[in-house]
């Protein structure tokens, strides 16, 4: 299982905030879920990861949240139809409008629990007020 989150220079002043944003979310793999050689879609496994993003990035700054980019997604293993899996959110970069956040998707054994990491990606996320122009993240009251 990957290892617990790594603070970066002047993030620790985020740090409470951070973990408070953290998001888990566990899926199973539906047959509509894959392709013709039975494993999970990639178009869907990016869509799961932009949903764990979006909540985090949400969590995080508590207004509304885009996504403006994803940055290098790995797949690692194929996830298998059937399969539990586990996606996890945490902001790893804080910026004045926007955030980073890397979700992974954690493939686990049905048999003994353990879990492997399937996909990795970062994606970028920006505050927005009602008129879709850039906020602070983190805002004062």
């Amino acid at each position: 299982m990957p290892g617990p989150l790594t603070y970066t220079v002047g993030m620790e002043a985020h740090r409470e905030r951070i973990e408070r944003s953290r998001t888990r979310i566990t899926k199973l793999v539906f047959p509509q879920d894959t392709n013709p050689i039975g494993t999970l879609y990639g178009g869907t496994a990016l869509q799961w990861m932009d949903e764990v993003a979006f909540l985090t990035a949400t969590r995080f700054a508590r207004c509304q949240i885009v996504t403006v980019s994803m940055d290098r997604v790995d797949f690692k293993v194929p996830i298998p139809q059937g399969a539990i899996v586990e996606l996890i959110g945490e902001v790893t970069r804080v910026g004045t409008t926007s955030m980073t956040v890397r979700v992974q998707i954690l493939l686990e054994s049905t048999e003994s629990g353990a879990q492997k990491l399937a996909i990795e990606g970062h994606l970028a996320m920006v505050a927005v007020d009602d008129s879709m122009d850039p906020i602070a993240v983190v805002r004062e009251g």
